[in-house]
């Protein structure tokens, strides 16, 4: 079975659905543009599939930690907010876990480069802990193409671990905290 759905007026979800029980497994291509404020609904929508499939229940809370941050980071940092400039995801989900690609439109980035969160210097700045977030609530994170591709997977578990659940929680509403100083800063920047 394939069909396309809208998510919303600036993404589209090209589902395909397999298996013997087509509501577990299924493979998705979305597209969205390079605005803050479109990353919220689309995760919400992947995430409502991915929940529905049961492919990593439990951790949830985790994959939608980091789309969330591999989205925003595509938008702010790869396409530099750039109108003319989409983010591409690629979701999977099956038997094994769900995989996910993030690919922005940008100039790319060496990973290794990055800063540590953790290092003391580092821990009062208000940015650049995406890619730890990530690293920390899927089991496999890389980078491809020059860092514009961000390709993250999540196992299949089946004793559903309440605690690193309940941790991505609280680093969730860091995220989404962050995200809102960024819409704020945008839009004052706008005004300006």
């Amino acid at each position: 079975m394939s069909e396309m759905r809208s998510l919303n007026e600036v993404s589209e979800v090209r589902p395909q659905f397999a298996g013997m029980n087509a509501d577990s497994f299924f493979q998705i291509e979305a597209w969205m543009p390079s605005e803050i404020k479109a990353v919220g609904p689309l995760v919400q929508r992947l995430m409502r599939l991915i929940e529905g499939s049961h492919c990593v229940a439990g951790e949830e809370p985790a994959v939608e930690l980091a789309l969330e941050e591999a989205l925003s980071n595509a938008v702010v940092h790869g396409n530099r907010m750039d109108p003319e400039k989409l983010v591409q995801v690629l979701c999977r989900c099956d038997g094994k876990g769900t995989s996910i690609v993030v690919k922005d439109q940008g100039q790319g980035f060496d990973p290794n480069t990055v800063p540590n969160p953790l290092s003391p210097e580092n821990l009062s700045a208000d940015h650049g802990r995406g890619i730890w977030l990530m690293r920390v609530a899927m089991d496999e994170v890389s980078f491809e193409n020059r860092g514009t591709e961000v390709h993250m997977r999540k196992a299949q578990t089946y004793h559903p671990r309440t605690e690193p659940a309940t941790q991505c929680s609280a680093l969730h509403a860091v995220v989404r905290e962050r995200i809102s100083v960024v819409e704020r800063v945008n839009s004052s920047n706008k005004r300006g």
